[in-house]
């Protein structure tokens, strides 16, 4: 009998402790455990301590299409453009401000950009507040490389990433899709740049379809960027209606994922603003002119609302078309390429 009742006992012990390791870990976890955390914007549980700082690479886009389609009633346009995400761009210093902080510190190091609540990364870390709850304050430095008025969603980005930042100090309170829906509320481009680095854009430009998987880093390509501004609403002012195209920017798109970014005929490449564009700034229309001539590029346009202008390919002669273009006064060269990220992380610099 003793045997016997000794079988029994390991018995109950051995499925008191399988019950134990049963039990989900967010129905039960002993005191000196925590529970795993999942997260929308990784498919692996995150056990990661919550960082107290990070430097986040804020690049800037491309538009390989864009195509106006409309005014609106409320005097915006209705757009649409095929992005892409490519390695230039600004870098973002930000930490977790002091318990006691009742304000975000937010300095940049080039002139001329405002450092009060008007710029776009305080407007991001104050909207996730907003829509959090969670009374988290920032040390936000930014670096900038990115000109202004360049059509390269330099300023978007930067709001992006300060949310992107925000929600992993903070915790990661907020889901992919949460981000993607508030950062409409900051303007147009930004929802681009929480795409996985390839987007067809419609509306004002927030409304996004994601393209995955993007298109193929890697691509080469230069931006040549003139000591010329342009703002926004002076080149919608000077579009001629009558001159927009009429090609179907579904098509275009099709086109695009089909052919590849190389191999898509010239006139695909669209960009509607380049005429009001170049009616304001005839010197920009020049320039394009001049680069199209450089042997060893594929494509030459205008991207956004200018007045940066992206060549995709490489130059044959790559030191003599810095020192025709990069060593002109006036006109600065940044060499880049497509870039993506990967599913739960922000974009790397290349």
């Amino acid at each position: 009998m003793l045997p016997s009742r000794l079988r029994l006992l390991q018995i109950a012990l051995i499925v008191l402790v399988a019950f134990q390791h049963s039990l989900p870990v967010h129905g039960f976890a002993p005191s000196h455990q925590h529970p795993t955390r999942t997260h929308s914007l990784s498919a692996e549980s995150n056990t990661e301590a919550i960082p107290t700082e990070l430097n986040l690479f804020s690049p800037c886009k491309i538009n390989l299409f864009l195509r106006i389609l409309r005014k609106r009633p409320d005097n915006f346009h209705d757009l649409a453009s095929l992005f892409q995400a490519v390695g230039f761009g600004d870098t973002l210093h930000l930490s977790l401000a002091p318990s006691d902080a009742d304000a975000d510190e937010f300095t940049c190091n080039m002139e001329g950009v405002p450092v009060d609540s008007t710029n776009l990364v305080l407007r991001a870390l104050e909207l996730m507040r907003q829509r959090t709850g969670k009374e988290v304050y920032f040390q936000a430095d930014l670096v900038k490389r990115v000109p202004a008025q360049a059509g390269l969603g330099g300023g978007s980005a930067n709001a992006a990433t300060a949310m992107w930042g925000a929600n992993e100090l903070m915790g990661r309170p907020a889901g992919l899709e949460e981000l993607i829906e508030w950062s409409a509320e900051l303007g147009s481009d930004i929802t681009f740049f929480l795409s996985r680095g390839t987007a067809y854009c419609t509306g004002r430009g927030e409304i996004m379809t994601p393209i995955d998987p993007p298109l193929p880093a890697g691509s080469k390509l230069s931006i040549v960027k003139p000591d010329l501004g342009l703002s926004t609403p002076k080149v919608f002012s000077a579009l001629d209606y009558d001159q927009l195209s009429k090609e179907d920017p579904e098509m275009l798109l099709n086109t695009f994922l089909k052919e590849g970014v190389v191999n898509t005929d010239d006139k695909y490449y669209i960009n509607d603003l380049e005429q009001p564009a170049f009616d304001c700034l005839p010197e920009l229309k020049a320039l394009k002119e001049e680069l199209l001539e450089v042997k060893g590029f594929d494509h030459v346009m205008m991207s956004g609302s200018g007045t940066s202008i992206f060549c995709i390919g490489e130059p044959e002669d790559k030191e003599g078309f810095m020192r025709e273009f990069d060593d002109r006064e006036g006109i600065s060269v940044f060499n880049a390429e497509f870039i993506s990220r990967e599913q739960g992380c922000w974009f790397k610099s290349p």
